[in-house]
């Protein structure tokens, strides 16, 4: 298996590089953060998350124009603070980036929705669309955080601003189900976005990827004689 053999599989699951993209930054990021170097790699990793997504965008039915005109000013706001620090930007690019993952979500959801075939690259992108939804209510967090101080509070240090991954974690959390875990909204506002990441995970799951499964069985029965 050669060099022009992976290439060739990229190629046809982009789906997968998204997702391997997100999981590897999602495992490494805690190796980094809460350090200067940590912002910096961080900030250059958001953008690059954001190019491979608007690349993403435009296999799918999603408008190119859209994801193009949300993600430019979300790498020029992530750019700035990688480079220059700046933490007041942190509401303006956790905004941007929420609005994006959203919206890349619902691109990949309609790709996926959009035939009766379930290919494999489709089998990658409900993975990565898990993801990008995860991703996008998390930064939805980070902006409420922003906003609302002390929305949010965990079992160490509960009077202190929650990090990106402990809201990451509470975001995957609440998408598959699973429990809330050590990091619990507050606020009324945070209590109810948090039910909505619910509402959206439940229905990801039964409507899009039983979908997808059940095609994926229907194309390995034999047919009938």
């Amino acid at each position: 298996m050669g060099p022009l053999h992976w290439i060739d599989n990229t190629r046809r699951h982009p789906s997968a590089i998204l997702l391997g993209l997100q999981l590897a930054g999602m495992l490494l990021y805690p190796f980094i953060e809460g350090t200067d170097v940590g912002r910096i790699a961080f900030g250059a990793f958001g953008i690059v998350v954001l190019a491979v997504t608007t690349g993403m965008v435009r296999r799918t039915p999603g408008l190119n124009w859209v994801s193009g005109g949300i993600a430019l000013p979300a790498v020029l706001l992530l750019a700035l603070q990688a480079a220059f620090g700046m933490p007041d930007l942190l509401p303006w690019s956790a905004a941007l980036e929420a609005v994006f993952y959203f919206y890349a979500a619902g691109s990949l959801i309609a790709y996926m929705m959009a035939d009766w075939h379930a290919t494999t690259d489709e089998l990658f992108a409900a993975g990565a669309t898990f993801t990008l939804l995860a991703w996008g209510f998390a930064y939805l967090y980070v902006l409420m955080q922003a906003l609302q101080p002390g929305c949010f509070a965990g079992a160490v240090h509960p009077q202190e601003q929650r990090t990106w991954t402990e809201l990451m974690y509470m975001s995957f959390a609440l998408l598959s189900s699973t429990g809330i875990g050590d990091v619990i909204p507050l606020s009324a506002h945070a209590r109810m976005v948090a039910a909505v990441e619910m509402f959206v995970g439940v229905m990801y799951l039964t409507a899009v990827v039983a979908r997808l499964i059940g095609l994926t069985l229907q194309r390995r029965e034999p047919p009938l004689s």
